[in-house]
């Protein structure tokens, strides 16, 4: 489903690219235009969405700078429904050319676009959705951004690249203090990581008799302020809460499922077997430089792979069957339009209700099951800090990790020699 469809209705108009826009593509970071205050025009544009969010969260996402990597099936739904949901500006990366295969579930592109570059082939269509938005296009290898690139924008989405790759920009997110997310598709199967670091939202509700105190509700989520209101004659809470995340380092694979679930048989088995094949095509990338599992020999790899992660999640193993197995190995590498709309229409959302902190945001891997139609989520988190104590900018800095050629090796890999 996408959340933002019928939302308003928008009558694209032709706009002349900005001069900042045909600057994008040198390499070099490109500032985002200073956005305004929000027009009246703006106000009546963007009406029915205003109503459900108001307009101080309208202005955050009027003011958001969203960066955007990979322009395939999946970040094709998001970029259009932060798009149409009216950000400040969007910058498309991707330095691959459209191909036959990107035609089957990419509705931004034509067979026309085959061979041209899959940001610039994009771009125009998009620009038609809001021409309000500022669509910016780099056809640069996002492997040759240093981590100061990351920091100009408000958040960063990393779609259809690999794991070493997504470790690399969500340590530069880090540093930066940028929330951060990755998502990726095969067939029928895809999944949303966010690291949003620390993330504060309001909730406002009506006052019951039992006052709200502040107090930690789970072990990633804590009560840290109530505030009272009264309006019309009725009383109201502003409840503040505050959410803490971890890596995609670890929460893709040393994470071991909440406590609620390892306590209860009955949940345990509940939890998708796709969560476990997933972990164990991460690990089987990282082992093969990059490469899908297709020889028989890699079938048996990623069975061994599938089953240890399955069992280091403590799931009962009746329920990662062979066809199971079998159905999601059928499923890499290819894109279904279905299940692009609806894991990017959710993405696209959960950054619309951070940038508006008014709702509780994704928590923090999405597993979604084309199977069974269900899209699960799961706080995956090791034993220690979150948040902040994750990666204090003083590890870095106190490593005497030195920046050479802008380009910054963490963990003793450089961003240029990972393979995407």
């Amino acid at each position: 489903m996408d959340p933002t469809a019928n939302v308003f209705q928008y009558v694209p108009m032709e706009q002349p690219v900005p001069q900042y826009i045909l600057q994008a593509t040198n390499g070099q970071a490109v500032e985002p235009p200073v956005a305004e205050g929000i027009s009246a025009d703006e106000i009546a544009l963007y009406d029915r969405q205003i109503r459900l969010w108001g307009v101080q969260a309208q202005e955050k996402i009027r003011n958001a700078n969203i960066l955007l990597i990979t322009m395939k099936a999946l970040a094709n739904e998001i970029a259009k429904n932060l798009v149409l949901a009216g950000i400040h500006s969007l910058t498309v990366v991707d330095h691959e050319p459209v191909t036959e295969n990107d035609l089957g579930a990419q509705f931004f592109i034509s067979e026309a676009d085959v061979g041209t570059n899959r940001a610039e082939a994009a771009a125009p269509q998009i620009r038609k959705l809001n021409p309000r938005v500022n669509v910016i296009v780099d056809t640069n290898d996002i492997r040759t951004k240093g981590p100061d690139y990351f920091g100009q924008f408000d958040i960063v989405i990393a779609t259809d690249l690999q794991p070493d790759t997504l470790n690399i920009i969500n340590t530069a997110t880090r540093i930066n203090h940028r929330p951060f997310y990755a998502a990726g598709v095969h067939g029928f199967y895809g999944f949303i990581f966010s690291d949003l670091i620390q993330h504060d939202y309001v909730i406002e509700r009506e006052k019951s008799n039992m006052a709200t105190s502040v107090q930690a509700e789970t072990r990633t989520r804590s009560v840290i302020d109530v505030k009272d209101k009264k309006e019309n004659g009725k009383n109201f809470e502003m409840v503040t809460k505050r959410e803490l995340y971890s890596t995609w380092f670890l929460a893709s694979d040393a994470a071991i499922l909440p406590n609620e679930f390892l306590k209860s048989k009955r949940r345990l088995k509940a939890v998708t077997p796709i969560l476990s094949c997933f972990r164990a095509l991460w690990e089987f990338i990282q082992l093969q430089d990059g490469r899908l599992p297709s020889t028989s020999e890699d079938l048996k790899m990623f069975t061994v792979l599938a089953t240890q992660k399955h069992e280091h999640l403590k799931l009962p193993g009746e329920t990662l069957r062979s066809e199971v197995l079998r159905k999601f190995l059928q499923n890499l590498g290819s894109e279904i339009a279905p299940v692009t709309a609806v894991l990017g229409g959710q993405l696209a959302q959960d950054v619309i209700n951070v940038l508006g902190a008014r709702q509780q945001p994704i928590q923090n891997m999405v597993i979604f099951d084309g199977d069974s139609m269900e899209a699960p989520m799961y706080a995956l988190h090791p034993e220690g800090g979150l948040g902040e104590e994750l990666l204090p900018l003083s590890v870095v800095a106190g490593n005497g990790v030195a920046m050479e050629n802008g380009i910054m090796p963490i963990n003793g890999i450089d961003f240029q020699t990972i393979v995407v």
